[in-house]
């Protein structure tokens, strides 16, 4: 008995020493403070990146920053939106998405509370973060919708995040700004109302997603396997644990922001349409970034091979069934 204790034991301890040998130090970009970053997050507070040997350092860099870290190599992976991507692709790069992250949009075209048609909104001033960004692209979308050319009908102005739109919003200096959880029910508490809901529009979009480029893939294939399987165990996280998800987001939003708002946030994000349990990058959500756009296939912004391994193998759908304790 005293043997075989002693033997247990001493398995363990390889185990232990094996985990912490083979435990992957790696820097992953996120684009934004916005909730669509929340299954980084997740997997990074919750531990999951820890129980699939990966060490994650999360480093906050703008779009198109992050994808210039994936190009240098200073980010294995970056959370970034669908634009930034697709610039760089076009630019000559061979980044590429490997997990979906949100593929629907949950953006407001928020305005001040004087503007009730969109009529009303022509030669205004509408606040984007920067040129080319997520928010630019999705700025034009809106305002398609209600029959606005931006830069024709809508003077388009970079003003950076949201906090400084919104204050901006606030003081007059615009009129229109569109913004996702928990920024636009920020805005509306200030005033502000929804003129259009890209929510409602069912848009199939690629929204901040997992990505990295094909040379890190050939390098590291067992890294982004990890990190793929990490966030699929996230995003069932987030659609089972809604206390450790409104902790995460106090984390990283700050305590400034009241816990409903925040609860709102992840009610938003944890939807099938958002945030999809299969994560497969969308094809279909880059065309319509893309638009008319020619000179790039779709398909090759994307490697599904990762996810595709956990789906066919039946764990995400083990892992769909499974509950917290």
């Amino acid at each position: 008995m005293e043997n075989f204790v002693k033997s247990s034991l001493f398995l363990m301890l390889v185990l232990f020493i094996r985990g912490l040998v083979f435990a992957e130090t790696i820097r992953v970009g996120y684009s934004a403070i916005a909730g669509n970053q929340l299954p980084a997050w997740v997997a990074k507070e919750a531990g999951i990146f820890d129980k699939n040997g990966l060490d994650v350092q999360l480093v906050h860099a703008e779009g198109n920053v992050a994808v210039l870290g994936l190009v240098s190599g200073n980010f294995a992976i970056s959370q970034v939106a669908g634009p930034a991507v697709i610039n760089s692709a076009l630019k000559g790069s061979d980044v590429v998405y490997v997990a979906g992250g949100m593929t629907s949009l949950n953006y407001y075209l928020m305005v001040r509370s004087e503007i009730k048609r969109p009529e009303q909104l022509r030669q205004k001033i509408v606040a984007i973060s920067r040129f080319g960004s997520a928010s630019d692209f999705i700025t034009q979308l809106a305002l398609e919708r209600i029959g606005l050319k931006a830069g024709k009908d809508v003077v388009i102005v970079q003003m950076g995040d949201a906090p400084r739109r919104i204050e901006a919003a606030m003081a007059n200096q615009i009129q229109g700004v569109v913004l996702d959880p928990p920024a636009n029910v920020i805005a509306a508490r200030q005033g502000m109302v929804s003129l259009v809901n890209l929510a409602e529009q069912g848009l199939v979009y690629q929204h901040t997603g997992a990505a990295t480029t094909k040379k890190y893939i050939r390098e590291r294939p067992d890294i982004v396997r990890r990190y793929v399987k990490s966030q699929v165990e996230a995003v069932h996280r987030i659609y089972t644990d809604k206390e450790t998800s409104v902790k995460v987001l106090v984390k990283y939003f700050g305590k400034n922001i009241d816990r409903d708002i925040l609860e709102e946030t992840w009610k938003n994000l944890a939807d099938e349409r958002i945030l999809p349990r299969k994560q497969y990058p969308s094809s279909e959500g880059i065309k319509t970034i893309l638009g008319q756009q020619q000179g790039i296939d779709p398909a090759s912004l994307i490697d599904s091979r990762f996810i595709r391994e956990l789906d066919e193998s039946g764990y995400i759908d083990k892992v769909g069934r499974e509950r917290l304790h």
